[in-house]
């Protein structure tokens, strides 16, 4: 449900790149260059390529997200051409590189292809500015952990943060959003994770936010995980907890953002140990309905023609009733490519060359809509598992949120948690704010790099003003 994942993740390795200083006659090396993600930002990539007994192994820097010594499956050079494939993200390089070695022309594609020229010249970070973001040192105890999940055989690294390191607090688990992301949920430039746990921990509430398996300090694999997966990684960070003796184990909630907020309920349902859950911008309809409107409403904000944006909904609609409705997944990804061929070819020659060729095009959106995370969202409803929370429930959403429409959402968690008899509940539309709850002006994903602002100062005094009142 994040906006176009880009990498929405970041590794906490880090790898010094060292600069050339004349030209290297072979594809080894670093490799450095800039990606414009769709007009909305640029981002800094770069690919350290090298080669041991033989095979290429290569690694992928994000430095403008953090996000350092992301893995790669395969690199595979016949020269003058170079493929580098990253399924962790969905995504796929390739490129020529020119006779010295010094350039590499090329399509980076992640749902999307974009242009994407190398060189072996480090490119200077452009200062972007996070007034928000905290700063050490901090007032209050910060403790870097790991725990287990048994159930899945992986280790969750994450951060703790609590008032002092003497006395007992009330905790929140911080759980992200969709996509492999960081223990500070970084993305387009902001670490919401970071701001809400400071803000939080500044007023008496404990944190726990974690890597996603996968990602950095966490082992596992993210691609092949689905949202239930992750409800036992939350869950898990709440077992661990109740190991603390700085912890009121009877105080220990579970706060999730977009795909998050539709985890937590989950917890919720299954452990009596959640004590309150916090849905920022949670899901309250089902997947097909969330993704529709989703896609309509950011099409609409893009100024898109009505009739290019009845055609996408229209070509939508069709796959997803297949994914509802096909369980074999040999069968569904022929039934896929059949959709996207016809697809392709109804689209003008300018809107071809912006979605790549029709194998690239088929490959994303097919590998996309059939793998197990997106096919289970699909089929999930959300409702069915909040009319059995009754634990108290803090819902809210920003006015301008695109990504997970308020009234269809919020009013589908209002109702829910009224047919489970829950007495404890407030569920609030917040005006002005969008799916990362900045202030903004249309909603629009492409505004999210923009804003400086990374979490609205109202909503987080609103979270931890009912934490409080929960646990008090």
């Amino acid at each position: 449900m994040n906006f176009s994942h880009f990498f929405l993740t970041a590794f906490c390795g880090s790898m010094m790149s060292m600069p050339f200083t004349h030209a290297q006659k072979n594809i080894t090396g670093d490799w450095h260059g800039t990606l414009d993600v769709q007009g909305v930002m640029t981002l800094r990539i770069v690919f350290h390529i090298n080669e041991t007994d033989g095979k290429l192994i290569s690694t992928l820097d994000s430095p403008d997200q953090s996000a350092f010594g992301l893995p790669t499956s395969e690199t595979d050079f016949n020269a003058p051409a170079l493929t580098i494939k990253m399924p962790n993200l969905q995504a796929e390089y390739t490129g020529t590189v020119n006779t010295d070695f010094t350039e590499m022309t090329g399509t980076f594609t992640q749902g999307a292809p974009m242009p994407l020229t190398m060189t072996r010249n480090a490119v200077e970070a452009k200062p972007v500015l996070r007034p928000q973001e905290p700063k050490p040192p901090f007032p209050y105890y910060t403790e870097d952990v790991t725990y287990e999940n048994e159930s899945a055989g992986i280790t969750l690294a994450g951060t703790l943060t609590l008032p002092s390191k003497d006395g007992k607090y009330p905790v929140v688990v911080l759980v992200s959003g969709s996509g492999a992301q960081n223990r500070n949920e970084e993305l387009l430039g902001h670490k919401p994770f970071l701001v809400i746990a400071d803000y939080l921990t500044r007023h008496g509430i404990g944190v726990l936010r974690y890597d996603d398996r996968g990602v950095g300090g966490s082992t596992g694999d993210h691609s092949v995980a689905t949202s239930e997966d992750f409800a036992t990684d939350a869950q898990s960070a709440v077992a661990y907890l109740k190991t603390r003796s700085e912890v009121l184990p009877k105080k220990i909630g579970i706060a999730g953002h977009s795909e998050g907020g539709m985890i937590a309920p989950m917890c919720a349902v299954r452990s009596k140990d959640v004590a309150f859950i916090v849905l920022l911008a949670g899901t309250g309809g089902d997947g097909e309905e969330i993704l529709l409107t989703q896609i309509d409403l950011i099409n609409r904000a893009n100024d898109m023609s009505e009739e290019k944006n009845k055609a996408e909904l229209a070509m939508m609609g069709k796959a997803l009733g297949m994914v509802k409705s096909e369980n074999d997944t040999a069968l569904l990804r022929q039934k896929m490519n059949l959709l996207f061929d016809e697809y392709y070819d109804s689209l003008s020659e300018e809107d071809k060359q912006a979605a790549g060729t029709k194998e690239t095009f088929q490959k994303a959106q097919t590998e996309t809509l059939t793998s197990d995370w997106f096919r289970f969202f699909i089929k999930y409803d959300p409702k069915a598992t909040l009319e059995k929370v009754t634990c108290p429930v803090l819902a809210i959403n920003g006015e301008k949120d695109l990504q997970v429409e308020p009234k269809i959402n919020l009013g589908g968690i209002e109702a829910a948690l009224k047919k489970s008899g829950n007495k404890h509940f407030v569920v609030k539309e917040l005006p002005g704010l969008n799916h990362l709850f900045q202030n903004c002006t249309t909603g629009a994903p492409s505004e999210y790099f923009k804003i400086e602002e990374t979490f609205d100062p109202k909503a987080l005094a609103l979270v931890s003003d009912w934490i409080l009142e929960v646990v008090k």
